[in-house]
């Protein structure tokens, strides 16, 4: 297959989950690939068993001087970045299970969250239109989540990013348009897609396909998408087919967006119960913070199929859908 042939694509978040089957799909498809990530030793793993066309490169999304080293050394060594996937992101959830809903949530947690999530798409798009110059012609393909458009109550500062890297992307696309560049700039909004972090969440016991079943309910497919769905429509955006194709999200979910953004459903309320700490943080945080509730007030949204899975979500990584 070669619908990337000799393309040079730069993915971020590329040591698993999504930004590993985009960087194994654009491989397949003839693209010579650089693999970045904070997790050096299986980033570069994974660029050693792709073989011949990979490499990695270590990259902190969050920093400038890294995406300005980064850039510098895929230009010197491949002359242009023909594809960029911003893939990189993190649930917030990554060693704590502090709250993370709008009213709890602190100061540092919801900018950490946001220097991975939206900075770090931020400065890639930046560098990314400055090294696509070189030529005029490119493909920068932001990763999303379909929480941007539903919003999680207990992960607020994770969909907010997510909402403000679907936005930033349409500024990208008309900027790069009224710049009379070729750079076109798309994002993906996958809702839930089986990656290690899900695979945290369901575990391997006798309720994983219960579990299955209550997160996906509320999709028509009535299951979960896979790593390779996604990275599918990311070819599609990288390859010339889609040369007429800025600005717009496509949405992997397997239902409408406009459905989504009416109901809030399904994933994104069964995520909002995962991502809860547990009843006992809960009371002890309010303990702390606000006078005592009467039974009837206090938070009854715990799950009776999922346990609190904060635990899965900080172990999770950098990066998750």
């Amino acid at each position: 297959m070669t619908r990337l042939a000799d393309k040079v694509a730069l993915i971020t978040g590329a040591a698993r989950g999504i930004g590993e089957g985009i960087a194994r799909a654009f491989h397949r498809e003839g693209a010579r690939v650089v693999l970045t990530d904070i997790q050096d030793e299986l980033g570069q793993a994974k660029a050693t068993e792709l073989g011949e066309r990979a490499s990695y490169m270590h990259l902190d999304v969050r920093l400038e001087s890294d995406w300005e080293r980064v850039i510098s050394k895929v230009l010197e060594l491949q002359a242009r970045i023909d594809v960029l996937a911003n893939n990189a992101g993190i649930t917030g959830f990554e060693g704590a299970s502090d709250p993370h809903d709008p009213e709890h949530v602190s100061i540092e947690n919801w900018r950490s969250v946001h220097a991975t999530n939206l900075d770090g798409v931020f400065l890639g798009c930046k560098h990314g239109i400055r090294a696509m110059r070189r030529t005029g012609v490119g493909s920068i393909i932001n990763v999303g989540s379909r929480s941007g458009l539903v919003g999680i109550p207990g992960a607020a500062p994770y969909a907010s990013s997510k909402a403000a890297v679907r936005n930033h992307t349409k500024s990208v696309a008309l900027y790069c348009a009224e710049q009379g560049l070729r750079v076109r700039c798309n994002v993906i909004q996958p809702a839930a897609i089986l990656t290690p972090m899900w695979e945290t969440l369901l575990g391997s016991g006798p309720d994983r396909a219960l579990r299955m079943a209550e997160y996906t309910k509320d999709t028509p497919l009535r299951r979960f998408g896979s790593v390779d769905e996604v990275a599918a429509l990311a070819v599609y955006l990288a390859a010339d087919e889609s040369a007429y194709t800025t600005g717009p999200s496509l949405l992997a979910s397997a239902r409408s967006a406009d459905r989504n953004v009416r109901t809030g459903s399904g994933v994104a309320a069964q995520l909002h119960k995962a991502v809860q700490p547990s009843r006992r943080q809960n009371r002890a945080h309010h303990r702390k913070t606000l006078p005592i509730l009467p039974n009837s007030a206090r938070n009854r949204d715990a799950s009776p199929i999922a346990p609190s899975t904060s635990s899965a979500f900080r172990s999770s990584g950098r990066r998750r859908t």
